[in-house]
């Protein structure tokens, strides 16, 4: 007969053995669900109706004049607002980099969806937990009619295992939806940060834009107030009316009061850029970014549609979401089919620790078991249905977003044209517009004209001022919406920390030391 050590160490085989065996058909068993393929890229090779035109107009103005062409060649540098050639407006975005708070979120939310899939992946492995107790009776010797007493102890601890077969591959697809899950997060981060860079290169330039209306506005001020002594001369030598005088006060007047409102808009634009770089308003991030001071890029970047949808990160995050929701679909599936179980215990049971490992104190069980849903209303059925109607769901996002990509792109390109044809229209018109109204001052002065052509002269340069002004920083704005709309380069760059990323491991249930604080005494 054999030893009970020799039948404790074949049922120790035998159930290392039969989950061995379980895992193994695990790993080589079906996994129900529908495998997920990403969805083709669009066949279409353009972004407007017609050609585009390759090269845009140009302007007689220093500031953000030049000519831009499109190059489906050139390759998106990560740091494209680099191509602005501004230190400002650099050390502006690296500010932001360093301390926006939404940039933190996105890298924390990256970590935590990387976490849950290592926790999610520990679910393909077998659960062990230890148990121990000691217990020690005094017990009366009265309850059953003796005298005296007596003391025993009993002693027990063991291992107990616990495993569920992935047959079905359900295990294998929820890992696969953490899995989707965490891309999900590493592309909303490119996204975040593709945002926040632009976001920043637009609030600089606005506030540029502003300061430059500011003092085109201040400088007409200084135009009206000399014209406003011209009339009143005139008035003192009897060359003109009254009236002249009070319309060329209340121009005056108009004027200034369209100061306030720029000067609003300018501080409100500066506490945004200031939320952006992670600072109150209270301090002072030297943002004094001048139009004058920035490069207008002349050579832009132009991908194809095909390309466009792998450059997007909202595109391959809507990507991401529909391969989860294809996951959950083989999830939903296989909580339809009987689930098996493999549990084992493995131990030790003696009268006392000093007896603790005698071969005749080995314990052992090893088991099995099947369950099957049987009867539940529909909710497993419907549950997958619903998994279904969650794909198809995603599904739509995902064609909306590369439709509402290829409209950013192509609302991008139209805009550069545009602008570009707006400010040799707004450079020309300020030009004839300030030859018109000096003009116009002679001709008053000799008295060969009248006051309200003087006037007339000088609102339409007004205008033209104003207007040229906004157009020089609508062409600087409207190309970072491209840079934008194309992805921004994210592929080029390494925005992602490495404690974003985490590693799988600890296989032990146990905290880390420095996490374990022990109450001091009198506490």
């Amino acid at each position: 007969m054999k030893s009970t050590y020799s039948l404790l160490r074949m049922a120790r085989h035998a159930g290392l053995g039969a989950i061995a065996l379980a895992s193994l058909a695990s790993v080589a068993g079906c996994t129900v669900g529908p495998d997920f393929k990403r969805p083709d890229k669009p066949t279409t090779t353009g972004y407007t109706p017609e050609n585009l035109v390759p090269k845009t107009a140009s302007a007689a103005v220093a500031d953000g004049g030049a000519a831009q062409t499109f190059d489906p060649a050139a390759e998106i540098p990560g740091q494209w607002w680099e191509l602005f050639r501004s230190a400002e407006l650099n050390a502006l975005i690296q500010q932001a980099l360093k301390a926006n708070p939404d940039l933190d979120a996105a890298q924390a939310s990256l970590r935590q969806a990387n976490e849950q899939l290592y926790a999610q992946q520990g679910s393909l492995f077998p659960t062990i937990s230890g148990t121990g107790s000691a217990t020690n009776q005094r017990v009366s010797g009265a309850s059953q009619g003796q005298t005296g007493w007596s003391v025993y102890g009993v002693t027990t601890a063991s291992l107990s295992i616990s495993y569920t077969a992935d047959i079905w591959g359900g295990v294998r697809r929820q890992v696969e939806s953490s899995a989707a899950q965490a891309e999900y997060q590493r592309y909303q981060l490119e996204a975040t940060y593709l945002t926040l860079t632009s976001n920043v290169v637009v609030a600089a330039i606005n506030m540029a834009s502003l300061r430059a209306q500011i003092a085109a506005t201040e400088a007409i001020i200084k135009l009206e107030t000399d014209a406003l002594n011209l009339v009143q001369t005139q008035f003192n030598l009897g060359g003109a009316a009254r009236t002249d005088v009070l319309q060329q006060q209340a121009t005056l007047t108009q004027t200034q009061a369209t100061l306030p409102p720029l000067q609003k808009q300018l501080a409100q634009q500066r506490n945004a850029l200031m939320r952006l770089l992670g600072l109150p308003p209270t301090d002072d991030a030297g943002q004094n970014l001048q139009i004058a001071s920035l490069h207008l890029p002349e050579k832009l970047p132009l991908s194809l549609p095909s390309q466009l949808v792998d450059q997007r990160p909202d595109v391959r995050s809507y990507e991401a979401q529909l391969h989860q929701m294809s996951a959950n679909i083989g999830v939903a599936i296989a909580n339809q089919l009987p689930q098996f179980s493999i549990t084992g215990q493995l131990g030790q049971a003696s009268a006392g620790i000093s007896n603790m490992f005698l071969p005749a104190t080995g314990i052992w069980s090893i088991g099995f078991s099947i369950a099957q849903t049987l009867l539940d209303g529909g909710k497993l059925e419907h549950t997958k249905l619903a998994a279904v109607a969650a794909f198809d769901k995603a599904a739509a996002q995902y064609r909306g977003a590369v439709l509402s990509a290829f409209q950013d792109v192509a609302n991008a390109l139209r805009a550069l044209q545009y602008d570009a044809d707006l400010l040799a229209a707004a450079v020309s018109a300020e030009q004839v517009a300030a030859q018109s109204l000096d003009l116009s001052r002679q001709q008053y002065q000799l008295g060969a004209t009248t006051y309200l052509q003087l006037l007339n002269a000088q609102q339409t340069y007004q205008n033209a001022l104003l207007s040229r002004v906004q157009a020089q920083a609508t062409r600087y704005s409207d190309t970072s919406a491209l840079f934008q709309a194309l992805g921004g380069g994210w592929w080029s760059r390494q925005d992602v920390k490495p404690d974003s990323k985490g590693q799988p491991g600890g296989i032990l249930n146990v905290p880390p030391v420095q996490e374990i604080k022990l109450p001091r005494a009198g506490h």
